[in-house]
C-alpha cells in the first residue's frame, strides 16, 4: 500500500523521484512497511510511506537486479528530459538560449524581385526570438521602426527615403534659423552689459526635465594635469583652424556630415539670410505624432532651454558605442570640429575626435525633433535613447525618423505631467501582484507597491541596465512586437508552437517585472525601505542577461497577458 502526501501543485521532479523510490523499496525491501524519506524541505515535507513487495524479488538474482536498476534510471531520465522539454514550450525562448539572430542571407531571401518582404510573419518571429545580425541593423531597423511599411517595394522605399529627407532637412533649416536668432538676441544683450551664457543651463531646467534620473557619473577620468591641458590646448587651436575652412567640401569617406543639408542648402539659405534676419520668427509649429488637437504651441525661449540641456547631455554621452560602429569611431578631428561648428556645439574641448561627432549628431536630431514634436520638446533622458540609433544609422535623416518612430511609444515617457510613467508602473506593479502575492504584500509593506523603484527602467528603456549589445537585442524583440501589432498580426499567427506569447506593446514592463521577480528572494529576506530596493534596481547593470529576462518576460505575457489588459 502506498500512501503519498503530495501538495499541490505536483512537481514533475517529484513525481520521477517517487516513481524511482517505489522502484527500490521493491527491490530492497522485506516485506514491512518502510519509510522511504521525505520530499521537499522546512515545514512543507511531504512523507511518503511504501510498505511490502520485498518478497516479489526474493528469485531474482543479483544481476537481474543490476539490470533492472539500469533499465529504471534510464527511465527516470528520459522521463525528465520529456517533462523539462514540454514545460519550455510555453516561451519562444526554450532553455532560456538564444536563437540565431537574423542573418544577412535570411534577411536578402525573404525580398521578391521587386524588392517587397515576401514573410512578415516569418520576418519578425525571427527577430522576436534571435534578434538581428549587426551587420544588417541599419536595414532593418526602418522596417521594425516603422519608417517603411513591411510590405513596400523598393521603389515605394526610395520614395520615402526622398520624402523623408526633404522634411528632416526643413527641420534643420528652421533649427539654423533659431540658433542664428538667438546668436543676435545673446550678442544684444551683451551690449547692453548681461551676463547671460548659452551654454551653461541653469540646474532648474536640468532637475525639471527629469528629476528622478539617477545623475550619472564623470565622463572622464583624472588624468595628468599638464599632458591634459597641453592636449586640450592643441585640440583648440586645431578646431579653431578647422572652423575657418567650415565651407570646404566634406571628404568622401561616406560617413554623414552633421546637419547633412547644411552643404546642400547653404547658397539658398545665405540668399535669404536678410529676410530670416529682418523677420521675427513665429511660435514652433507643433507636428504632433499623434495629431493631437489639445497640443499646445511653444516659443523661441522654450526651445533656448530644450536646446541649453541637449548641449549639456550631448557631451556627457557614453562612449560605450564606440567598439560598435568602427567607421564612425575613426572619424576625423578635422570632420568632427567641423560637425561640432556646424550646430554650434561648445565645450567639447575634452572629447577625442570620435565623441564630438557622435555629440553633434545628437545636438542636431534632438534639436530637429523638439521642432517636430514640440509638445515633448526635449527632457533629460532622450538622448540614451538616442544614442544606440546613430551609432548604427550613419545617415543623420534616417536615424531621425528611426528616432521617431521609437519615440511613438516612448514619448510618453516624457510628458510633464508624467501620467504616460504612471500608467506604465501601474502595469507593473499589477504584474507583480497578480505573479507573487507574497513580494507584492512586502512592497505594501514598505509603501514600495507603486514600483517608483523602477522608474529609471521604464524611462530610458533598460539603457543603463543593460550593456549596449543587450540594450539593442532588448529593443529590437520589443520593436517586433509593436510592428506585428502595427501589422495587424494577430495572436494566431503565434500559435504553432503551443502557448507561444503573443505580441504586446507592453513587453519592456514584463521585462521590468521579471528583473525584479528574479530578486524576489533578496528584496523579502534583506530590505527594509524602497531606498534599498531602488539602490538594488540601480545596481543591476551588468548583472543582467538579456534573454533570461526576455525568457521570463514571455512566460509572464502567456500566464498574465489577458488579465493585465480586462
Amino acid at each position: 500500500m502506498v500512501e503519498a502526501r503530495l501538495g499541490a501543485p505536483g512537481k514533475v521532479r517529484a513525481k520521477v523521484r517517487l516513481f524511482c523510490l517505489m522502484f527500490w523499496s521493491l527491490i530492497v525491501g522485506n516485506g514491512g512497511g518502510l519509510v522511504v524519506g521525505t520530499l521537499g524541505s522546512g515545514s512543507g515535507n511531504r512523507r511518503i510511506l511504501i510498505g511490502g513487495g520485498g518478497r516479489f524479488w526474493s528469485g531474482w538474482n543479483a544481476s537481474g537486479v543490476a539490470i533492472a536498476v539500469t533499465a529504471m534510471a534510464g527511465l527516470a531520465l528520459a522521463a525528465t528530459l520529456v517533462y523539462s522539454r514540454r514545460g519550455s514550450l510555453k516561451s519562444p525562448w526554450s532553455r532560456r538560449r538564444r536563437k540565431h539572430a537574423l542573418s544577412p542571407r535570411l534577411w536578402k531571401s525573404l525580398f521578391a524581385p521587386d524588392g517587397k518582404l515576401q514573410d512578415g510573419v516569418k520576418f519578425l518571429k525571427k527577430v522576436r526570438s534571435g534578434g538581428v545580425n549587426p551587420s544588417i541593423r541599419a536595414e532593418v531597423w526602418p522596417f521594425l521602426l516603422g519608417v517603411y511599411e513591411l510590405n513596400s517595394t523598393k521603389a515605394e522605399r526610395n520614395t520615402v527615403r526622398t520624402q523623408k529627407r526633404k522634411e528632416y532637412e526643413n527641420l534643420r533649416r528652421k533649427c539654423r534659423r533659431l540658433l542664428k536668432q538667438l546668436d543676435e538676441n545673446y550678442m544684444k544683450s551683451d551690449q547692453l552689459g548681461s551676463n547671460q551664457t548659452r551654454d551653461s543651463p541653469c540646474s532648474e531646467d536640468v532637475v525639471s526635465a527629469r528629476e528622478s534620473l539617477s545623475t550619472e557619473g564623470e565622463i572622464l577620468e583624472e588624468a595628468d594635469e599638464e599632458d591634459s591641458e597641453q592636449r586640450v590646448g592643441e585640440k583648440h587651436s586645431n578646431c579653431k583652424s578647422h572652423a575657418e575652412d567650415k565651407r570646404e567640401d566634406e571628404d568622401k569617406s561616406g560617413l554623414t556630415q552633421i546637419d547633412g543639408s547644411a552643404v546642400e542648402t547653404e547658397s539658398s539659405d545665405s540668399e535669404s539670410s536678410v529676410e530670416e534676419s529682418e523677420t521675427p520668427l513665429e511660435p514652433l509649429e507643433e507636428i504632433d505624432p499623434k495629431d493631437s488637437k489639445t497640443s499646445k504651441t511653444h516659443t523661441v525661449e522654450d526651445f533656448t532651454t530644450w536646446q541649453r540641456i541637449i548641449r549639456l547631455d550631448a557631451v556627457r554621452a557614453n562612449a560605450e558605442w564606440v567598439v560598435y560602429s568602427q567607421s564612425q569611431a575613426l572619424v576625423s578631428e578635422a570632420r568632427a570640429c567641423r560637425s561640432a561648428q556646424a550646430v554650434g556645439l561648445r565645450d567639447y574641448d575634452h572629447l577625442e575626435p570620435s565623441s564630438i561627432y557622435h555629440a553633434a549628431r545628437l545636438v542636431a536630431i534632438l534639436e530637429a525633433y523638439a521642432i517636430y514634436d514640440s509638445e515633448i520638446g526635449y527632457c533629460q533622458g532622450m538622448s540614451d535613447l538616442l544614442s544606440p540609433i546613430i551609432a548604427v544609422m550613419e545617415e543623420d535623416h534616417e536615424a531621425f525618423w528611426c528616432f521617431v518612430g521609437f519615440m511613438k511609444k516612448a514619448r510618453h515617457n516624457f510628458r510633464l505631467d508624467e501620467v504616460g510613467i504612471r500608467r506604465q508602473l501601474n502595469i507593473v506593479s499589477k504584474i507583480i501582484k497578480y505573479k507573487d502575492s507574497y513580494l507584492y504584500k512586502h512592497l505594501e509593506k514598505l509603501q514600495a507597491e507603486d514600483c517608483f523603484f523602477v522608474y529609471r527602467m521604464v524611462v530610458v528603456m533598460f539603457r543603463r541596465e543593460l550593456s549596449f549589445e543587450q540594450t539593442l537585442c532588448l529593443w529590437e524583440v520589443m520593436w517586433a512586437d509593436q510592428a506585428a501589432i502595427r501589422a495587424q498580426i494577430g495572436k494566431s499567427a503565434w500559435g504553432r508552437i503551443r502557448q507561444r506569447a503573443p505580441p504586446t506593446e507592453d513587453l519592456l514592463l514584463y521585462a521590468i517585472a521579471a528583473s525584479v521577480l528574479q530578486r524576489r528572494k533578496l528584496i523579502i529576506e534583506k530590505y527594509s525601505s524602497m531606498d534599498e530596493i531602488l539602490r538594488e534596481c540601480n545596481s543591476m547593470t551588468g548583472q543582467l542577461d538579456v534573454w533570461k529576462l526576455l525568457d521570463d518576460a514571455h512566460d509572464l505575457v502567456v500566464t498574465l497577458h489577458d488579465k493585465i489588459q480586462e
